[in-house]
């Protein structure tokens, strides 16, 4: 844990202001669920809250069956990293903070598709160059919130993406979606 230096005061509802600096960093916006946790020293943690994260066992798994049945690499995100990634050259993507592009796609909460020789595509994570390789976004909404994506990246730049894996990404989020909800 790292010292900021920056005191708060509770006020007299209970409330600490989060400072602007932090909040831009970590990137917290208004509405932004926090899990608070405490431990043993008396000290009080807040940690973003990911529903997606709660699934991450169950989100590699079903990444690692559309990797294997569709050859591409599969991603699961929430709204702030990938949560799970499968295929060859997948480990560039587990653990990663998402790019703001992918974030802005995400809720937009409409299906991006991206062939290989068009120029818009999305980067991933905030670390990765834009690719030449096929991409298809769709995001997971649950309870009417968006709440991550499932993308579907192409192996090669000769690859198309066709209405079979638009089926399984639309599948995979609106599953994740609704597991997110019971």
């Amino acid at each position: 844990m790292k010292a900021t230096g920056i005191v708060r005061r509770i006020d007299d509802l209970g409330r600490v202001v989060i400072p602007k600096e932090i909040r831009r960093t970590l990137r917290i916006k208004e509405g932004t669920p926090l899990e608070i946790y405490t431990d043993r020293e008396g000290e009080i943690i807040l940690k973003k809250y990911s529903p997606i994260g709660e699934l991450s066992t169950f989100a590699k798994e079903y990444a690692e069956v559309l990797s294997q049945t569709t050859g591409m690499v599969s991603c699961i995100t929430d709204h702030d990293q990938v949560i799970a990634a499968a295929g060859q050259g997948s480990k560039e993507y587990v653990g990663k903070e998402i790019s703001s592009e992918l974030e802005e796609v995400i809720f937009a909460r409409e299906m991006k598709l991206s062939g290989a020789q068009d120029r818009k595509k999305v980067a991933i994570t905030t670390e990765q160059v834009k690719n030449s390789l096929a991409q298809i976004i769709q995001p997971i909404i649950s309870s009417g919130d968006a709440i991550g994506s499932v993308i579907l990246i192409g192996k090669n730049d000769r690859e198309t993406i066709g209405n079979s894996e638009k089926l399984l990404v639309q599948t995979a989020a609106g599953f994740l979606g609704r597991q997110m909800e019971q």
